[in-house]
């Protein structure tokens, strides 16, 4: 049914149970919640009441006689979507079920089912899963280019996928995309295009789509089909986007296309645009009122997580960020005033470990919850040296950013060739990395270990000689035969450096050998892997023998294999600050606060710290009651030792902001 915009519809519902708005919250809430229809940008700072906002909003239309399929409401996970409609029911009384509510990529397959002949799209299309996708491409480019996937510093299909996906969210050309995002890979530049296109044209033979294909068509429906996008318009009378700094390219345009009657609330905060690797852009909500003449901007600042203390450094951090390239918004605290951040300089990684165990325990003692206590660092290597603290000293913690160091595929891989190369019986080992090796299973890997052991007896020759010999290269698949030369002479090299040099030198010249070049093409995020491969330089640093770093790594993962994975267990967290985003904790101690670190030196060498900026706000509103910003002065993640300045994100603030900590050597304070 077709009604002016301007009024409710003729039959409006009046079910809504009275809720007193006023009374439900905070002067710049409701301003929000019942502001008129139009534009309106809602810039919700940390620890606001965002969730809250959005959920009265809702709740406001349906009390104002808007029907719930007239309100499309669009999130980045199914989670927050049913979390809000759930509340909006209890407040209420309508059924999730009544509105379109969900991930941009959830409505966008239900539109192109309904929708999708509009385009030429079959409504019998079927979803691909990862795997299956990355199972396409492969064929689409074995089809055009055999040798292509022969070549392992190529990118593999999984990492090629990433590739392409990043330049259909960005809308960037897939070259512009390779430099800026991929570099490792600028040598597949000219193929790209060709792959991109014989990949969509395999998608279409088989009426398949991957799951970018569900905003690339739903744009491009509303783009093609103007009957669609004119349903969508009027059906949507209203259109609620959370976490709106999260958008990319193909989003906002799909919001603009479906709310061009601009009565679109879009709900973020630019300061905590932190997404930008994998598709984010800052510049949809800063010309959001551009886009939507007349826009209305609300501002929520009324924290209620943190101290006065921590969200006047919060603040500070923002006011460095460059003039005209931000909203300018302070954060206003409804907690009582308590002790500054601290300030903490240690010498090396190790004595910032030691420093916050026992600060921990001390923040124990005073009732706080192991589970209540964060540890947030820039990447994942950074955290190395606490891992090995609280490891040996047994204290329980959870990573909820990924796995712990030494159980990365990567790291594992690595020592995987360390083992082998000290101890060539060391089948398991062997295994490990011989897989690696084009089409070279667990059985082809058996019998080539034990082809070499066989040849090494009757010739009286070490293991690694007789795996160069022809009687075992002529027993390795096909399609690792180009492969086997540098892959032995690769695991001869590093023999031949543990022998006479110390084994850092060892792991250093394994990363810079065959395993480097697999690693390229093995995974999109090859710059940050290749990081934590260079952090077990300066780890390797600390033994003077082989033997003695393999035996550390080992106890290391027998003792935290069996840890628990309960989400509820009381256990120190560990986390990244992006996987910490809307997480808070009693307690938070921010590592690594060392140019190069935080910001990580990629940022610095690219000119492009801004989004370090916000990630750095980001972490320190994650506090509540007390923050430790953690500076250590000497470097030796990647060999020798290096003096540090501090982050640049410290030496902006003013120093009214905290209190420096300086650790005795006995570890008080």
């Amino acid at each position: 049914m077709d009604f002016p915009l301007d009024a409710p519809p003729p039959s409006a519902f009046d079910g809504v149970p009275p809720i007193d708005f006023r009374a439900s919250l905070n002067d710049e809430q409701y301003a929000a919640v019942t502001a008129p229809a139009g534009p309106l940008l809602v810039l919700a700072g940390a620890g606001s009441g965002k969730t809250r906002t959005l959920t009265y909003r809702v709740a406001y239309l349906l009390s104002q006689g808007v029907r719930p399929g007239e309100i499309l409401l669009l999130t980045f996970t199914n989670k927050a979507a049913k979390e809000m409609l759930h509340r909006v029911h209890e407040l209420t009384g309508f059924e999730p079920g009544r509105f379109w509510g969900g991930t941009f990529h959830g409505i966008g397959h239900r539109s192109l089912r309904l929708h999708g002949e509009a385009i030429g799209l079959p409504r019998t299309f079927t979803i691909m899963d990862a795997e299956e996708s990355e199972g396409i491409l492969r064929d689409a480019v074995d089809a055009c280019d055999k040798l292509f996937f022969k070549d392992k510093t190529h990118p593999k299909a999984g990492p090629l996928h990433s590739i392409l996906s990043m330049a259909r969210n960005t809308q960037l050309p897939l070259s512009e995309t390779i430099s800026r995002f991929f570099p490792q890979h600028e040598g597949i530049i000219d193929r790209a295009p060709l792959f991109a296109k014989k990949y969509a044209e395999a998608k279409r033979a088989a009426n398949v789509l991957d799951y970018d294909d569900l905003l690339e068509n739903w744009l491009e429906l509303l783009q093609k089909s103007p009957e669609t996008r004119d349903y969508f318009s009027q059906r949507f009378r209203h259109v609620l986007v959370d976490e709106y700094q999260d958008t990319n390219v193909l989003q906002s345009q799909i919001v603009d296309l479906i709310g061009s009657h601009h009565r679109v609330m879009a709900v973020g905060d630019d300061a905590q645009c932190i997404y930008t690797w994998r598709g984010a852009n800052v510049e949809n909500i800063l010309t959001f009122p551009d886009r939507h003449p007349g826009t209305v901007i609300h501002r929520i600042e009324t924290n209620y997580r943190s101290t006065p203390q921590i969200l006047a450094l919060a603040t500070g951090v923002l006011q460095a960020q460059p003039k005209g390239r931000a909203f300018e918004k302070e954060l206003r605290p409804h907690r009582a005033n308590s002790e500054k951040p601290y300030l903490v300089q240690s010498i090396d990684g190790r004595e910032q470990a030691q420093f916050i165990v026992q600060r921990i325990r001390g923040l124990i003692d005073e009732g706080c919850a192991l589970a209540d206590i964060a540890i947030l660092y820039r990447a994942h290597f950074h955290a190395l040296d606490i891992q090995l603290e609280l490891s040996r000293l047994q204290i329980p913690y959870q990573i909820t950013s990924g796995v712990r160091f030494f159980e990365q595929a990567h790291i594992r891989d690595l020592v995987a060739l360390l083992r082998f190369v000290y101890n060539p019986s060391d089948t398991a080992a062997w295994n490990r990395l011989a897989v690696l090796l084009p089409k070279v299973g667990d059985k082809n890997a058996s019998k080539l270990h034990a082809a070499a052991a066989d040849h090494a007896r009757l010739m009286q020759k070490d293991f690694l000689t007789a795996l160069a010999t022809d009687d075992v290269a002529t027993k390795v698949p096909k399609d690792a035969k180009e492969e086997w030369p540098q892959f032995v002479a690769s695991l001869q090299q590093v023999s031949d450096i543990m022998k006479h040099m110390k084994p850092h030198n060892a792991v250093e010249v394994a990363i810079d050998g065959w395993y480097g070049d697999y690693l390229k093409g093995a995974y999109a995020n090859y710059v940050s892997r290749l990081d934590d491969l260079k952090s077990m330089i300066g780890f390797a640093s600390r033994y003077d023998d082989m033997h003695q770093l393999l035996v550390e790594v080992m106890l290391l993962n027998s003792e935290t294999s069996d840890r628990s994975a309960d989400p509820d267990a009381d256990a120190l967290r560990l986390t990244t600050v992006h996987q910490a985003k809307g997480l808070e904790y009693a307690a938070v101690f921010l590592i690594g606060l060392a140019d190069g670190m935080f910001p990580i030196r990629r940022a610095i060498e690219a000119g492009d710290v801004e989004e370090e900026r916000r990630l750095f706000y980001v972490a320190v509103t994650r506090a509540r009651d007390e923050l430790y910003l953690c500076f250590p002065k000497v470097n030796t993640k990647g060999g020798p030792a290096m003096l540090q300045t501090p982050s640049r994100f410290l030496t902006e603030l003013s120093p009214d902001l905290y209190q420096p900590l300086k650790i005795k050597r006995s570890y008080g304070w």
